[in-house]
């Protein structure tokens, strides 16, 4: 979303100008027209307020965990919401461990967004930031060639023509898309309403979209086994059902009952099955 701070210092807007005046005054000074009130701004002058993830990994046992986390922990809590914080959390745990990176146009929006807002609020992230002397040696984040990042919306696009939304491909697939059509540029209001907890919502569901996205295009491609691709839906479910019995995570609850709408819907287009059966995986052993 805009960041006020910076809209003030570059457009010298007055020190007192509310936050929604200036998030106007940022949109309007970048192409805002009728039909696009809100343009997509340049990253550095947006700010970061959450993030959220799905970790998978395998262990020893080659068992396959999942887990969803996301920042700030504790919406009511004005220093978890420092974005200085949120950032710094989450590039330096990146860092020590140097997980695969799979997003959604991540290479254009999520990677940049975090190196330019990492530089502005003046955050030192080595780790994150260190590149392997071989391609083959190691993740790097900085190399488009390099599988440290996967982005799904390169991936399913091809070479050309069209590039679905995550909602679209997503829905196609018998996946949630948004829900209570909440969206990015919807973001700004519930900063400006004070509900960070709804972004933070509406964050952990585009990252279990984005997983199940990325679980249905491994299996795919061949790295996911049949098996292994039902087991893991099967998985994901007991841990959005196990979550979504205390009352702060009822929109998981509401992500199932949507998932659930979209796989009788489409039932007839084969959405792939959700089985207990055991899990089989290829590669990659790792996303974060």
């Amino acid at each position: 979303m805009p960041d006020a701070a910076t809209g003030r210092a570059l457009y010298d807007l007055p020190p007192d100008m509310p936050e929604g005046e200036v998030f106007a005054q940022m949109w309007q000074r970048n192409g805002a027209t009728d039909d696009n009130p809100r343009p997509y701004l340049k990253l550095a002058i947006c700010r970061v307020v959450s993030i959220a993830m799905v970790m998978r990994s395998r262990g020893a046992n080659g068992a396959i965990a999942l887990d969803l986390r996301s920042q700030p922990r504790n919406p009511a809590n004005a220093t978890e919401c420092d974005e200085r914080s949120i950032l710094s959390k989450f590039l330096v745990a990146v860092g020590q461990r140097k997980p695969q990176l799979v997003g959604f146009n991540s290479s254009k929006a999520d990677l940049p967004l975090l190196v330019q807002r990492g530089i502005a609020r003046g955050i030192a992230a080595p780790a994150f930031s260190r590149r392997p002397d071989k391609p083959w040696e190691g993740k790097d984040y900085f190399d488009s060639r390099s599988d440290g990042n996967v982005d799904l919306m390169s991936a399913v696009s091809g070479w050309g023509g069209p590039r679905p939304k995550l909602s679209e491909i997503a829905v196609a697939c018998g996946i949630p898309g948004k829900i209570d059509s909440f969206d990015g540029p919807r973001v700004a209001d519930a900063w400006l309403d004070g509900d960070i907890a709804r972004i933070v919502r509406y964050n952990e569901h585009d990252a279990l979209t984005t997983y199940l996205l990325w679980l249905r295009t491994a299996h795919f491609a061949g790295f996911v086994s049949e098996s292994g691709y039902g087991q893991e839906q099967a998985q994901l479910r007991s841990l959005l059902d196990e979550r979504a019995q205390s009352a702060k995570n009822s929109h998981l609850a509401k992500y199932v009952q949507e998932w659930d709408r979209l796989r009788a819907l489409l039932e007839g287009s084969e959405a792939g099955p959700v089985s207990e059966n055991e899990a089989a995986v290829a590669a990659p052993t790792e996303v974060g």
